[in-house]
């Protein structure tokens, strides 16, 4: 069910779309953008996990809209970006940061309906995202699309498995095709490429490292920092990749 958390719909407010808001890097981009006072439509297949990111934001979540949306259903998301532009009127930022994995990952074991499900949470969700908010940003003449990828997306490793890393390599190559063809629009993307986070998703490799090493990753906030970075920078600035790895 989709849920307002204000009383008014539209406003001055810069809006925002995050997908993959319920936990990671998605819920803690929607929250340092709301915190900022963004109105942000938060997107992820489950409406209880999307409640806990409002929850999260506390007094400051009336800025919230929860949209609990399949980002792999071209369908689902026609429907959902009308909706999000007839309460928002609008959307300057797009940021797809939704992305699954699973424990049987590589070539040996992979299957053809996790191989599916990837490419359509981690590749084709995005290129939906895109497209149905682009015509708005066009017709605005601004807007910035941001992708979080992985390093995975820069060199194959057996730790990501070759779907995986399709999807982030193919996310890197939508980027780009959005900064050649629309930044005459004044539209602009981002691909972010992070190393290791202490996300949920770690929990889905064949053997979820251990606590400790846990402590020597990113945080999921510290991902969050680089899209708020992206964001504001001035309209004729672009920058289109950013890596950041633990130290």
């Amino acid at each position: 069910m989709w849920r307002l958390i204000s009383g008014t719909t539209k406003c001055m407010q810069q809006t925002a779309v995050v997908t993959g808001a319920g936990s990671g890097v998605g819920q803690a981009v929607a929250l340092k953008l709301v915190r900022l006072g963004w109105r942000v439509a938060i997107l992820g297949r489950r409406s209880a996990t999307l409640e806990e990111t409002a929850k999260r934001a506390g007094d400051v979540g009336e800025g919230l809209l929860i949209c609990p949306c399949d980002i792999g259903s071209s369908e689902a998301v026609a429907g959902m970006s009308r909706e999000v532009l007839r309460l928002f009127g609008g959307v300057e930022v797009v940021v797809n940061a939704a992305g699954t994995n699973v424990p049987k990952r590589s070539l040996e074991v992979l299957s053809l309906e996790d191989y599916h499900a990837m490419m359509d949470a981690n590749l084709h969700g995005a290129y939906y995202i895109t497209q149905a908010f682009l015509p708005s940003m066009r017709a605005k003449g601004s807007g910035t699309i941001i992708h979080i990828a992985s390093e995975a997306g820069k060199q194959a490793s057996p730790k990501s498995g070759p779907a995986y890393v399709m999807s982030k390599f193919g996310m890197a190559g939508l980027t780009q095709s959005i900064n050649a063809e629309e930044r005459s629009h004044g539209v602009r993307a981002c691909a972010i490429f992070p190393g290791d986070i202490d996300t949920p998703l770690l929990d889905k490799r064949p053997a979820p490292p251990l606590a400790e090493a846990r402590t020597r990753m990113l945080r999921a906030e510290d991902v969050a920092d680089c899209v708020l970075f992206v964001i504001q920078l001035p309209a004729h600035a672009m920058v289109e990749e950013l890596t950041i790895r633990p130290r």
